[in-house]
């Protein structure tokens, strides 16, 4: 029986390398896939996910109008699919989740999603939390913090490299804008952030 995974991890963790190395391995042996990145990220051009490492494939954009069901059911009846890998996860709907979900139970199709957890606030994204509630299985991949420790958090850092404590929750950027840190130092470069702060506000 397929199952839907999500993998997750902080910033610089390696999950899109991950995700490469998961379609190569199904390719490899002569399986087909189908990859899925968020349209909101338009960093390295149209229909790619790109690793830091260098490593790149095309893929489908999704946005928050794509109905991933269908579109999957439509590319399976062309060329049976052995797994369906999605990159930025965190960006996906609920509904896409339970389409996504769908997909494993009713169409028997693997399906890996790769993404962050929560965002520069400790918050979850929306489509993380529909993942962590839905998935079959949930593995953290790791990265480490400046420390040593494991890395949890996304802290988001100004172009001097000072916390960002209020914004969006969705910025787009790199290492130029966010770092990944264990929670401890995310929490105190956010207190000292807020700190800062504060006195100017009054």
């Amino acid at each position: 029986m397929a199952k839907l995974y999500f993998y997750y991890a902080s910033m610089n963790a390696g999950k899109s390398t991950t995700l490469l190395q998961a379609d190569f391995n199904y390719r490899e042996r002569g399986m087909e896939t189908m990859l899925w990145t968020a349209a909101l990220d338009d960093r390295y051009g149209a229909g790619q996910i790109t690793s830091r490492i260098g490593l790149l494939a095309d893929a489908r954009k999704f946005d928050p109008d794509s109905d991933l069901w269908a579109a999957v059911q439509v590319e399976n009846r062309q060329r049976p699919l052995a797994c369906v890998l999605i990159d930025e996860a965190q960006f996906l709907s609920r509904a896409q989740v339970l389409d996504l979900a769908r997909l494993a139970d009713e169409a028997n199709i693997p399906v890996l999603c790769y993404g962050l957890r929560t965002d520069f606030a400790a918050d979850l994204f929306p489509g993380s939390a529909a993942l962590l509630g839905l998935a079959d299985a949930l593995i953290e991949l790791k990265a480490v913090c400046e420390c040593g420790r494991k890395a949890t958090m996304n802290l988001r850092v100004d172009a001097d490299g000072r916390a960002v404590v209020e914004g969006a929750q969705t910025e787009i950027g790199g290492n130029d804008r966010y770092v990944a840190m264990c929670r401890r130092h995310f929490m105190q470069k956010r207190r000292e952030a807020a700190e800062t702060k504060a006195p100017a506000d009054a």
